[in-house]
């Protein structure tokens, strides 16, 4: 780890245990762990000092105390690490939002290529379905139908009312855009405008026919409405295992809008992974 380089995030939880005859983990409904990338500043005796995690120009706040999961790729090796946000710095000298992070016990090689786990700790990436965007204007009534969810989803919290994403979204129903044949991929990290994908071998065919596409993951329990922008695809490559890594920037350009919805979405699920893992502490 150097400074100017960068580190991956992801709010830690508990490394998922089986319940009693059956090999259901306890915590199978989280959908998957978000990684955040952040710039490293500064290693030290002390700690690592990063610059705060930031999407679409939101910056991330991770208190202190929060317990994190932490990703750097060295080559084509892949190490992990759990540490402790110790001090969320907001006003550094450069007026940018800083964390300071603790020194690790213990750092681990990931063994196999394709996986995110190691003794200490384990990330599950979230599903991301793919689809290439034939026609950018019509993303517009499918946003507005996701974000007028999401605000409904707002409004349920707290009472009895249930969102209307539990029946529509997903069902027949769904409003998709004009889309091509869609594919799946695996969210490995969120920027600061965008994220990065991995896709299969067998997917990677798909890729790089059009320039846009929609993307659309879900983020339950803590988000129930579903994910869902445009993406610009800017580069890929071909990993040492086959797959494929796609970086790829959102465009609200169809709907500027939709930004506000989308950046709500992504810090309301982190925030609510915080408040879990700080009630799980609690108890």
């Amino acid at each position: 780890m150097s400074r100017g380089g960068s580190i991956e995030l992801a709010v830690a939880r508990p490394m998922p245990i089986a319940t009693t005859g059956t090999d259901v983990a306890v915590e199978e409904g989280l959908a998957g762990d978000l990684l955040v990338r952040c710039r490293v500043l500064e290693v030290g005796e002390r700690g690592i000092r990063v610059e705060a995690p930031m999407t679409l120009g939101c910056t991330i706040e991770i208190p202190a105390g929060v317990e994190l999961v932490a990703m750097m790729a060295v080559g084509q090796n892949r190490w992990m690490f759990r540490t402790n946000c110790m001090q969320w710095m907001p006003g550094a000298r450069d007026g940018q939002p800083q964390l300071h992070l603790s020194i690790p016990e213990r750092v681990e090689r990931c063994q196999r290529r394709r996986d995110y786990r190691v003794e200490t700790a384990t990330l599950d990436l979230p599903a991301v379905q793919v689809w290439p965007l034939l026609d950018p204007r019509s993303v517009v009534l499918a946003e507005r139908l996701i974000a007028a969810d999401f605000m409904r989803e707002l409004d349920a919290v707290g009472g009895e009312g249930a969102s209307r994403t539990e029946w529509r979204v997903g069902g027949e129903d769904e409003l998709l855009p004009e889309v091509g044949p869609g594919f799946p991929a695996s969210l490995v990290n969120l920027g600061g405008g965008g994220v990065g994908l991995t896709v299969d071998e067998t997917a990677a065919g798909c890729l790089g026919r059009q320039s846009l596409y929609w993307l659309k993951f879900g983020l339950p329990p803590m988000v129930k409405t579903p994910v869902c922008a445009t993406a610009r695809l800017v580069h890929s490559h071909m990993q040492s295992d086959r797959r494929t890594y796609a970086g790829m920037t959102f465009d609200f350009s169809a709907n500027p809008a939709h930004k506000r919805i989308v950046v709500n979405q992504i810090v309301r699920a982190i925030a609510c992974q915080q408040k879990m893992q700080m009630a799980r502490q609690a108890g």
